[in-house]
This record gives C-alpha cells, structure tokens and sequence, in this order.
C-alpha cells in the first residue's frame, strides 16, 4: 500500500517514509519537495487519484465540479523551477476554488445549470494572486447554488455530502470546498461567505474557515450575492495554511505584516474572550453542540484565556437575519451586472435564469422570485431602513467590544449538528453578525459529536471567534493558540489513505 502510493507521489518505490497528502499542510509539503522526498506532479496526482476514488467513485461526495486540466502542466513547471520555494510562499499549493471564482481555463457557473459553460474572459484579483504565489488551481468546487443558502445542492453538481456522516450535509454555500479539503482532494481551498458560506463548512468538516473583513480581499471577478454582506477567505486544514493563504489573498496595501508572526502559541493568555450566550441553542437538539462547545471553552480558559459572559440579546443571530438581511434588494442589479460581464453566459439576466428553469427550484426559487421582484431593491425605503440598522449594529458591536476589553467574541457557528442532506434549510447558524458589520471571523474545530453508525468519528462542531475588522493578526494568533490544545485534522473514515493509486 505505501509503495503504490510513494510512486503517485513522485518518491522511489524503496523509500520507507509515506508522504501522507491527505493531510498534509503548506510547510509539510514545502518541506518535502525540498528534501527530494515528493515532486510536485506526484502531489497534483495524488489528490487527482483522490478526487476520482471518492468524489467519482466510493462515496461520490459530488464536492467537485470540474477539474483543471492543465494541473498537471502546471506542477511539471514548478518541479522544473526545482519548486521556487523562496520567492513564491504558495508554491505547489494545489488548491480546490468555490466555483463562484471567475478563472480564465474553467467556466464559472456558481453551481447553476443555467449558467453552464460560462467562462469568464479572465481571473478573479484574488486568483491571479493566488498562482502568482504559485498556486495550483487544481479544480471548482460544487457549492449552494449561485451560494443562495447552507446545504450545498446545485443543479449543476448535485448534493455535495459531508465526508464524516454521509447522510448529513456539509454546511454550505461553500461546501463542495470543505468536503473536498476535509477529505484530503486538495491542500486548501477558497469559499466565500455573505451570512455563514465559509464557516459553515469549517465547522461541518472539522477544518479552519476564515472569513476576513470585508475589503481586504477584492471581490473583482467573484459572482455576487450581495455588495453589503460578501466577504471572501480561505479554507484549511490549519490555521498556519489560513495564515498563509490570506497573506497572498489580501490586498498588498492592506496587509499589515506577516501574518505568520502572528502565531504564537501563548496568545490566548491573558486574552478577553466574550462568550455570547444568545447564540447557544436551549432545546434537545442543541444538546449535542452544547456538549461540544463547554469542551472548546474550557481549552481557550486552560491555554489563559479570560471568559466574559456576554448576554446581549442584540446578538441573537435569528432576529437579525429576519430585520437586517439586504440579500434580496441587492441580489439582481449585482448579478445582472456580473452576467453582462461574461462573454457567452448563457444567461444575462436573473429574469433569464428564472425563465430558462435550469436551476435548484426546491432549493432556490422563493429567494429568486422575491430578488426578480424588486423593481428597484436598492431604493426601496425598507432597503434604506436595513442599512441604518446594520450601521447601528455595528456601532452597537464596537460598543461590545470596547465597554468589555474583548479581544474576540465566542460561539457555535452552529446551534445544532448539519442537517440531513433531505432538509433544505441549515437551521440555527450564527454567523450573520460577521455578515452584517464586516467583522472577520474564523472558525476553528470544536471537537465531534458521539460517534454514531453513520458518523464513525462523531460530526465535526466549529466555533466561531470574531474579532475587529482588520485584526486578522490578532484573530489568527488566538486561533493557532486555541489548535495547540485540539491536535491535527481527522480524516473522515469514508476517505481514507488510498490502498491503490493507479
């Protein structure tokens, strides 16, 4: 078994040490390519191997929607560089992208059938940066439609599943990269989150998701949803990938140092950690995620951390979502103006996709008739109303901050486990108070549910820490402290080291 796989990787059949890429991170495989042990074509091929034993085959996760065909080009030409490690940070980095980022080899559909085969004349900012750093954009992940909610169904790609409890979800819009990444098809990937999208999936799949603030990512070429609420950011195995990640995602004048300096695995003492207590479930279906939850909190207080109790009903996220939520006012001028930018889209318009049928109708089609309803939804006085609400929100959440000395907020992403892939709607999620004020939030593992027959390892539960806007630093270090106490990625048990690589 590990000689077929050292040989996919690129290693002589007689060498002893197994590369394991299913749960490798950046300096793992830096590392090895420096000391001879891997070549990056035999990176690129292992995750392909991957992808074609369990998202084609065995437990068809369905979480890819295409894959790069020059992958393995573009690894041949970073072996020939003898791996460039010095000056590219990302260098044979192979990276699985949301498919609601525009890239010039392969059409951007965000999931929808009635998009298929639009291609973009050229990369998103973000992903020109990304291969810049040398990156490899290894595939497009399936997601929620046009990344209209949390279940991760598309016309396009079908019911992306949760690699740990294949009857379940695995969060969503972003979740064909969680289940991808969880699951060892790729290094890292790339989401983007309006109320939850790339936290959702980090807490469904055991894996770090970090939401910046809005701005500091460019959202040029990123199929829109709304110009309020849109944040992008990565999705990893660790926080250093995360930490990596966004150095090279962010836009050079605004990066504030080195992220990687921010690491430090004391800096969760002597930090104020505010635990909301409206954004913890009370019924017997929260139990489990309480349960959960108590454990990560006792390990942010025993790395030092000091625990404020903060009970704000203002934070309740439900409330939120239903008086603040501006999703459907912006939804059709962005998009429309998104389509008009992509040469052959086979729709121009939201009126378009509405009448071409091709799209999730069980899923989508109340949202997209209430956002084809709006003559004019950036005009509307409710619309105006919402965003002197947010604005006070988010004078209410500095005041939080401050009056508290806080140095992050604390929660469940999640009140409960990921729904049945039968249920259409991802209850009980938290993460719309990032959504609204823009502030950056990451989502790190919490731990797993009790093991169950469908569920082996238990379901992954992730909380939620969200700190200033442009304090990544700061919300990064927090976090890698937190990992020190929680010990590596999971690999789910439905995708396990491969016995054979052809």
């Amino acid at each position: 078994m590990a000689a077929a796989i050292l040989v996919s990787l690129g290693v002589p059949a007689q060498a002893q040490d197994r590369f394991a890429a299913e749960t490798a991170t950046i300096a793992e495989v830096h590392k090895a390519i420096s000391a001879g042990q891997i070549t990056c074509r035999g990176l690129v091929q292992a995750y392909l191997d991957r992808i074609a034993a369990y998202d084609q085959a065995g437990p068809k996760l369905d979480a890819i929607r295409d894959i790069n065909r020059n992958a393995l080009k573009q690894a041949d030409a970073i072996d020939q560089a003898h791996g460039d490690l010095a000056s590219r940070p990302l260098a044979c980095v192979p990276l699985v992208l949301k498919d609601n980022y525009n890239t010039a080899e392969m059409p951007t559909t965000g999931g929808s059938a009635s998009l298929e085969g639009a291609q973009p004349k050229e990369d998103a900012t973000v992903v020109a940066r990304l291969r810049k750093a040398g990156a490899i954009i290894l595939a497009k992940a399936n997601m929620q439609e046009f990344a209209l909610g949390g279940t991760s169904i598309s016309s396009l790609g079908g019911q992306v599943l949760n690699p740990y409890d294949l009857t379940r979800t695995p969060g969503g819009s972003s979740g064909g990269t969680g289940a991808a990444v969880a699951s060892g098809m790729a290094l890292a990937g790339t989401g983007s989150d309006t109320v939850n999208s790339i936290r959702s999936p980090a807490s469904a799949n055991n894996l770090v998701g970090l939401r910046a603030t809005q701005a500091l990512i460019s959202l040029d070429g990123i199929m829109p949803v709304s110009k309020t609420q849109d944040a992008i950011g990565p999705i990893t195995r660790s926080v250093a990938d995360a930490a990596a990640m966004l150095q090279v995602m962010t836009d050079p004048d605004k990066v504030k140092g080195n992220y990687a300096a921010d690491l430090r695995p004391d800096a969760l003492k002597g930090a104020r950690i505010g635990v909301v207590k409206v954004l913890f479930g009370t019924k017997p279906e929260h139990a489990e995620v309480n349960r959960v939850m108590q454990g990560a909190l006792d390990r942010l207080r025993t790395a030092g951390a000091v625990l404020v109790d903060i009970d704000d009903p203002a934070l309740e996220a439900d409330r939120l979502g239903a008086e603040d939520d501006v999703q459907t006012y912006e939804f059709k001028a962005l998009i429309n103006a998104y389509l008009a930018s992509v040469p052959n889209a086979p729709q121009k318009d939201l009126a378009g996709i509405i009448a071409s049928g091709k799209y999730s109708k069980p899923a989508l089609e109340k949202f997209l008739l209430a956002a084809q309803a709006r003559e004019d939804g950036m005009n509307e006085p409710e619309y105006k109303a919402r965003l002197q609400r947010i604005a006070a929100f988010k004078d209410h959440l500095a005041a939080v901050f401050n009056e508290n000395k806080l140095d992050a907020l604390a929660y469940p992403l999640q009140k409960r486990l990921v729904v049945p892939t039968t249920e259409l709607n991802q209850a009980d999620r938290n993460g719309i108070i990032a959504g609204l004020t823009g502030y950056p939030a990451i989502d790190v593992p919490a731990g797993f549910s009790a093991p169950t027959e469908t569920a082996p390892l238990g379901v992954p539960v992730g909380m939620d820490l969200l700190g200033c806007p442009f304090d990544e630093g700061r919300l990064l270090g927090l976090a890698y402290a937190y990992e020190q106490a929680t010990g590596p990625h999971r690999l789910p048990a439905s995708t396990p080291p491969l016995a054979q690589v052809r």
